[in-house]
């Protein structure tokens, strides 16, 4: 059906319910003239008269009362369905991919969503570690966490996050026996502790997990 004949119908619905192009035309902000040319040029399609009109009235033939009892209800369901889109607009809803490191999702992405997600259950949030500088386009993510230094130059960057300060900590007794690392290329060679951690975000009853041993 043509963008036409679509608004044609829809003029003819609100015509036959008003019985007047005047009141037609108010409830559609149209210029009346408008709707009568589009009433004749829809009954000239079809090949038939939809609408009697008199000087004083307008009333739906018996072709044009079978024509509304198809239409109309046709279009309160769309309009009823575009009606109901706006509670989309009122709260958030939909589905994100994050791509992150695991000190970024750990320190700064579970906090935040931790609150955010038992506030909008519509909101599905899958967050998938990894250590990668992954092309987040490529791969079909809405977005990525980096350290600074390792976002591509021609990315769209927001800080997130405050600056991260490194420190090396060691018992005076472990660095009586080993030397003092002055690089971080140094930590290469000294015993240091590897912390397990985990990530679990859910929303919807849906989890995502990452894990380092």
């Amino acid at each position: 059906m043509s963008k036409e004949s679509f608004d044609q119908l829809a003029i003819f619905s609100v015509v036959a319910r008003e019985r007047s192009f005047t009141r037609a035309a108010a409830k559609l902000s149209v210029w009346q003239p408008a709707l009568s040319r589009s009433m004749r040029q829809l009954e000239e399609r079809l090949g038939v008269r939809l609408l009697a009109r008199t000087t004083r009235s307008v009333a739906p033939t018996k072709a044009g009362e079978r024509l509304l009892e198809v239409v109309a209800p046709r279009f309160e369901e769309i309009n009823h369905e575009l009606t109901l889109l706006s509670e989309f607009r009122a709260r958030p809803a939909g589905s994100l991919r994050i791509t992150a490191g695991e000190h970024a999702a750990v320190t700064v992405l579970q906090p935040v969503l931790a609150k955010l997600l038992p506030d909008h259950p519509d909101i599905n949030i899958e967050v998938i570690v990894d250590y990668g500088l992954t092309d987040i386009v490529a791969q079909n993510f809405d977005a990525g966490v980096r350290l600074g230094e390792q976002v591509a130059k021609d990315m769209i960057a927001v800080r997130v996050g405050p600056d991260i300060r490194m420190a090396v900590v060691g018992s005076p007794d472990y660095f009586s026996r080993h030397p003092r690392p002055k690089t971080p290329r140094d930590l290469t060679q000294q015993n240091c502790i590897s912390t397990p951690c985990r990530l679990t975000v859910s929303s919807r009853g849906s989890s995502r997990k990452g894990r380092r041993s």
